[in-house]
């Protein structure tokens, strides 16, 4: 316990963006849970059988190797894999957070606070811009990488984007999760908390809260990935996810607490108050409208026709984003630049998408006319726009037993997407109704979707930003029009703009 309390005082001099973690097991300070694959040499040397006598009860407690986040204390175990509350009979964790709450009030807190100011300001002036000419602040703030969550981070970062989405969030009353014996107290995660305790709505608005805010170089979103851990169990560890699938799981949870609301209180209400989201704008996916299904929710029309009789069925389903198939004849050409074969657009991916198919033989229609599956073809027309157009490029396929990537550039517009010719009743919208400007995008950087990395690009008061975890830099539209997009976020033109359409 001395080894690591004298090694404490190191953290005074972290300037790294993670939290500072010491490992009660070694003594080692890191910056991060996971270095230099700190966890897995603990956790393989943990599993090495004693060859020279019995392992007995008490030598199998002590294989668990714990780890404490030195800034809010909490303490996790790597062989779990998770966080826990347990401590040694003599106390022993709880002595390290008192050494660390003394360490704040010592001698060295003057010495830290200036060091700290010198490094606040170093970190401001190196956010300084120019634009047009004058002097600004880049006020942006990265989200922490808790070990390959940059798919959340690139995901939160286009969502905090698209204003009136973020707006509604950021405009929530806070909700107060901790009552009597805990209240006021630091809160250590635990395995035995269950799922009332936690709020995604909550935690997604604080999320949202801290970022364009300025005051730090990087937000850690733990208490949320926390939380998407608790009810979404396809997202528990440290593998790398994928972004898209993340978001939809991320959507339809927040619209379903939304709808029931937390501690009896109903958020529905203040969606029916804001009139900017009117009734007629909404479309409800299971159950009542939120603003989940008031922002992205549009509706598509399912045509299929029985080749044989002629019946027509059609089917009406509600959506929150198009996931788009890139045509088979574009698959091999990868840059934006290389000569062979015309270039893949963003306008061929929804052509395939909406254009008349024949359904193979796998996919035979069950027609009631017929009594029986018969050969059909399909269309898809878009019955009514949303407000935010998410058009999920397919990028990842099965072959035979693997998951390839698509890595085939497609280019897309900044400004003036224009939908009307996908359009169920395009005669019934008005001219500047189908048109759509690009606000975020979503890059995946890899070969496979179980690797590689994730960054996004998102617009902010006129300005394009690159947003790559903890470092957020300014960018321009050159840059952005070239990246191999596979989330697009395109939000409805307010105004009249003479811009080029699609």
């Amino acid at each position: 316990l001395m080894e690591i309390l004298l090694c404490l005082p190191v953290l005074l001099l972290c300037r790294s963006n993670k939290s500072p973690w010491v490992c009660l097991t070694c003594s080692s300070v890191h910056c991060g849970r996971y270095v230099n694959g700190h966890a897995k040499k603990h956790y393989e040397d943990a599993q090495i059988p004693m060859t020279n006598h019995k392992k007995t009860e008490k030598q199998e407690k002590v294989q668990h190797t714990v780890c404490m986040d030195c800034s809010s204390y909490s303490t996790y175990c790597y062989r779990c894999d998770d966080f826990v509350v347990n401590d040694t009979k003599l106390g022993l964790v709880q002595k390290v957070r008192e050494h660390l709450q003394n360490l704040e009030n010592s001698a060295f807190t003057s010495d830290r606070h200036r060091k700290r100011k010198l490094l606040e300001n170093s970190s401001l002036n190196s956010k300084l811009l120019k634009v047009n000419g004058s002097t600004t602040a880049l006020c942006a703030t990265g989200l922490r990488n808790l070990g390959n969550t940059c798919f959340m981070n690139a995901i939160l970062q286009s969502l905090s984007n698209i204003q009136q989405f973020c707006c509604y969030f950021k405009e929530l009353p806070a909700v107060e999760l901790r009552n009597g014996k805990t209240a006021g107290r630091r809160t250590y995660h635990t395995r035995s908390q269950g799922d009332n305790n936690v709020s995604l709505v909550e935690e997604f608005r604080k999320t949202l809260c801290a970022l364009w805010q300025g005051s730090q170089t990087a937000f850690s979103p733990e208490s949320l990935f926390y939380v998407v851990w608790k009810i979404m169990p396809n997202f528990r560890g440290y593998q790398q996810q994928d972004a898209h699938e993340f978001m939809r799981y991320l959507l339809d949870h927040l619209h379903l607490e939304l709808q029931g609301g937390f501690n009896g209180v109903s958020r529905s209400v203040i969606l029916q108050e804001n009139s900017s989201l009117s009734a007629s704008n909404k479309c409800c996916i299971n159950g009542a409208s939120t603003v989940v299904t008031a922002i992205f929710g549009g509706i598509l029309q399912n045509e299929v026709n029985c080749l044989i009789c002629g019946t027509e069925s059609r089917k009406f389903d509600p959506f929150l984003d198009l996931s788009l198939d890139i045509p088979s004849q574009f698959r091999n050409k990868r840059t934006k630049n290389q000569e062979s074969g015309p270039m893949c657009t963003l306008r061929d991916c929804l052509r395939s998408f909406t254009d008349l198919e024949e359904l193979d033989e796998t996919e035979l229609y069950m027609c009631h006319k017929c009594k029986k599956k018969q050969k059909s073809t399909k269309k898809f027309w878009i019955q009514k726009l949303p407000k935010v157009l998410c058009l999920h490029l397919k990028r990842f396929h099965w072959t035979a037993y693997l998951r390839n990537k698509v890595d085939t550039y497609v280019e897309f517009p900044l400004r003036g997407l224009d939908m009307k010719c996908y359009l169920l009743e395009p005669e019934n919208s008005g001219p500047e109704s189908c048109l759509y400007d690009l606000v975020a995008v979503v890059v995946h950087h890899g070969s496979g979707v179980g690797s590689g990395h994730y960054t996004a690009y998102a617009a902010h008061e006129g300005r394009w930003f690159h947003f790559n975890d903890s470092t957020v830099t300014l960018t321009d539209e050159e840059t952005v029009v070239k990246a191999k997009a596979y989330i697009l976020f395109y939000v409805e033109r307010q105004a009249k703009s003479g811009s080029d359409k699609l």
